[in-house]
């Protein structure tokens, strides 16, 4: 069996002071492979201001000479190993288990390998987190234990891409748009030309969508 994945608690940055979550709601910015926790957390300036947000670095080194760090290996463009992925999500189930005590919500935020990390932890735990916002990545395929109590909790789930997004395989796609609608409650959008990357407009849509769905709305 693979090895525990750790993510560094030094890394992490906060919107906020990590001793005075309680009471409050966290969102959890999971970066895309080769970048870093920094890449994200200029998007709290977009969220709604009741949210403190945290960055989490993810827990691996990419193969030189690719930057930043890695949630899980990429063997090639069309391979993505969910055992990898269960692995990088499990880190992020044991991060918040030890620092979002007293929390009033804890919800995720991902873009490409940290959207597909995302939605896995909700997978492995539905209760543990309050929605998932998924941004040009994928669900894993395979089964998880737990995938029939998710669907029967149908969490909120916002899920955009772009047409012109060519880095998440074709196959990976088409199962996501099967799989979401039966086991969450699915709020999605295709951004006509938007590459790998993230638009005003999905910014835009997010927002409505934590306005609407997320704790406390």
């Amino acid at each position: 069996m693979p090895p525990a994945l750790t993510i560094d608690d030094a890394a992490v940055l906060w919107s906020g002071a990590p001793d005075e979550i309680a009471g409050r709601d966290l969102l959890l910015l999971l970066h895309g492979y080769g970048a870093d926790e920094h890449d994200l957390f200029g998007l709290r300036a977009y969220l709604p201001d009741r949210f403190t947000s945290a960055s989490l670095p993810a827990p691996l080194a990419p193969p030189w000479p690719m930057p930043g760090r890695s949630w899980y290996p990429i063997d090639g463009l069309d391979t993505r190993d969910a055992a990898g992925i269960t692995l990088a999500a499990e880190s992020v189930i044991d991060w918040v288990d030890t620092h979002t005590a007293g929390a009033a919500s804890v919800g995720l935020l991902g873009f490409s390998q940290g959207a597909a990390v995302a939605l896995q932890a909700l997978r492995l735990d539905p209760a543990r987190f309050a929605f998932a916002v998924a941004l040009s990545g994928y669900v894993a395929e395979g089964p998880l234990p737990r995938d029939a109590e998710l669907a029967e909790q149908r969490p909120p789930v916002f899920w955009g891409r772009g047409t012109h997004d060519d880095v998440i395989p074709e196959p990976l796609i088409i199962h996501t748009s099967q799989w979401l609608p039966g086991h969450v409650d699915l709020s999605g959008r295709v951004y006509p030309g938007l590459t790998h990357s993230i638009s005003e407009q999905e910014l835009a849509d997010i927002r409505v969508f934590l306005d609407k769905h997320a704790p406390g709305a």
